[in-house]
């Protein structure tokens, strides 16, 4: 599969936890890392993702915002 998005971000899943519509799943992308996406339980469902699968965080994005 090919994407136009350039932030390809390859790590480990390391949590997923289902709410009523979504889930949050948490990759570990390498040095203790955390990416955490909020998807459908749809999307957990179809792509069967669970701890300990092998997984991507793409990121694709016109604006990054920046707080401190």
């Amino acid at each position: 599969m090919k994407l136009s998005a350039r932030n390809q971000l390859k790590g480990k899943i390391v949590d997923v936890v289902k709410g009523a519509t979504t889930s949050h799943v948490r990759i570990e992308i390498g040095s203790g890392v955390i990416v955490t996406s909020s998807i459908t339980n749809e999307a957990v469902a179809d792509l069967d993702l669970k701890p300990g699968d092998d997984a991507w965080a793409v990121i694709k994005a016109s604006d990054v915002m920046i707080g401190k």
